[in-house]
């Protein structure tokens, strides 16, 4: 037991961790993108169906709840490790060398520190606006699916995109997700001592396809949103933009306290709020 711990607490062991955590979290974006492509549906209507009963079957069943908390812990580990390592690398080398040495690595891998800031200000920002309101949020809109209540995150999403400076901020980061790949993708790769000649190269391309498909498909839904509902100052003008055009495309529309809600809610049996 006791070679694990000093093995995983040894610079080496941290890299590891870096790059496991590392991957299983673009495995997770890829599941995440791929997911969130229903909200580009042109029809409201049918985008709402059907990313509401995904985002259902996402907080529901028993395996993707479980590795959501891998999920939180693995994001929580890479960032407290690679906090570690940049302090460690600065008290090994207080003064930078006179001749530069990185003049040969690409940008990303210059400032992986300042990507990674801004991913980690992203996801608290992101976790905050949509993880946080689904499950403990309070008057929101719900929808009638089946003659069952669901909380209509797709309307959520949408106020929320359609307002410029959150979807600036969004793109922003979407940058930030594709430029850390760009070079930690390949990094994690060569640290697991993958790196062999016949194959190095395909990594690096892997890489940088993979952040420019991170790039594409998440900045495309923000965008898509804007072109749906219009642009919008604040979260008030963009949810009444939202919840017109909905109720007009045939979406069941009220508003409940999306905290007491239970997932077999009939729809007739809905307590609403006094704001619909």
């Amino acid at each position: 037991m006791n070679w694990i711990i000093r093995t995983l607490t040894s610079s080496v062991g941290k890299k590891v961790l870096m790059s496991l955590t590392g991957l299983f979290l673009v495995t997770f974006l890829i599941v995440h993108l791929i997911g969130n492509l229903q909200l580009l549906y042109p029809n409201v209507l049918s985008a709402s169906e059907k990313f509401n009963v995904y985002a259902v079957f996402m907080t529901t069943f028993p395996l993707i709840k479980a590795t959501s908390y891998l999920l939180y812990g693995s994001i929580i580990l890479h960032a407290l490790v690679a906090l570690f390592l940049t302090l460690q690398n600065k008290k090994a080398r207080p003064t930078a060398y006179a001749v530069n040495g990185n003049a040969e690595k690409s940008w990303a891998s210059r400032n992986m520190g300042i990507l990674g800031s801004i991913l980690l200000f992203f996801i608290i920002m992101h976790m905050g606006q949509f993880w946080f309101q689904y499950h403990f949020g309070g008057n929101h809109p719900v929808m009638e699916i089946d003659g069952m209540t669901y909380k209509n995150l797709y309307a959520l999403v949408a106020t929320t995109f359609s307002v410029w400076w959150f979807s600036v901020l969004y793109l922003i980061s979407m940058a930030a997700v594709g430029f850390h790949l760009w070079h930690g993708f390949q990094s994690g790769f060569q640290t697991l001592g993958l790196n062999h000649v016949k194959y190095t190269s395909l990594i690096s391309l892997a890489s940088k396809g993979l952040a420019v498909f991170f790039i594409v498909g998440f900045s495309s839904m923000p965008l898509a949103m804007m072109a749906q509902f219009g642009v919008s100052n604040n979260l008030d003008e963009a949810a009444t933009k939202v919840m017109n055009k909905s109720i007009k495309e045939g979406v069941e529309w009220k508003m409940t306290d999306w905290s007491n809600l239970k997932p077999d809610t009939k729809w007739d049996k809905i307590v609403t709020t006094n704001a619909e």
